[in-house]
């Protein structure tokens, strides 16, 4: 299926989450907060990260075409129509397609919140939020380490929804990953994820450094997931 890479599912063992990006997710603007709050915050963010169960479904395919509007990718039904992402893949040899999730009982938590204690759901979700976006990087430092090993350069993720990507790619990107089965995403009829707490992407596998990538590695989102620099390399080259 895929040109290179192929994970049936992979799982990550994610220990903390940026509280600042929990912070920021429940619309924090600077605002003092209680020290009962504060602990409620904390106790919340480890609830979640007992609750969840990150998991990853990634394949690479070669780009088989490319106009100004359409990626079409060998091994694979699914087309990336829009002018951003064919804008965002020029050049690109190869994409990876990755399908991260966080599982059914994070949504199962956030029912019974709801039910229960709305103030805390609020709080677990933007936990859940933060974590599956730090899923979400996992996988994105998976895609790089494959570009390097293949002496590419990865570009940042793009989803579906971003830019003129169009949502209704969903159904053929999830069904390239096999994520159903592999990590049982669903969609709604309005190709919304089920579990909520899921997260699609696609990187650019090109033959050179691509912009808008962090500058240096003590900045860089993905370090702690980065297999790179054990190789005395870093993606930039």
């Amino acid at each position: 299926m895929g040109a290179g890479l192929r994970i049936a599912r992979e799982t990550y063992a994610i220990t903390g989450v940026d509280r600042a990006e929990v912070l920021r997710y429940l619309g924090y603007r600077g605002q003092a907060l209680t020290p009962e709050l504060d602990a409620r915050i904390d106790a919340t963010v480890q609830r979640c990260l007992s609750v969840a169960k990150p998991r990853a479904s990634l394949a690479s395919f070669a780009v088989r075409s490319a106009t100004d509007d359409t990626v079409e990718l060998e091994g694979s039904v699914l087309r990336l129509t829009g002018h951003d992402i064919a804008t965002h893949l020029a050049d690109a040899t190869e994409v990876v397609l990755f399908a991260v999730t966080l599982g059914v009982d994070v949504d199962r938590e956030l029912r019974r919140l709801s039910l229960v204690d709305p103030l805390e759901q609020v709080v677990f979700d933007s936990a859940a939020t933060a974590l599956v976006e730090r899923a979400a990087d996992a996988a994105d430092a998976r895609a790089r380490a494959y570009a390097a090993s293949q002496g590419s350069f990865a570009s940042w993720r793009f989803s579906p929804g971003y830019g003129d990507l169009p949502l209704s790619a969903q159904p053929d990107f999830l069904a390239s990953l096999d994520a159903t089965r592999q990590l049982g995403i669903t969609l709604t009829p309005s190709n919304l994820m089920v579990p909520t707490k899921s997260v699609t992407a696609i990187v650019g596998i090109h033959p050179v450094p691509q912009p808008g990538l962090e500058s240096s590695c003590s900045v860089c989102s993905l370090a702690e997931f980065c297999t790179i620099r054990q190789t005395g390399r870093t993606c930039r080259g």
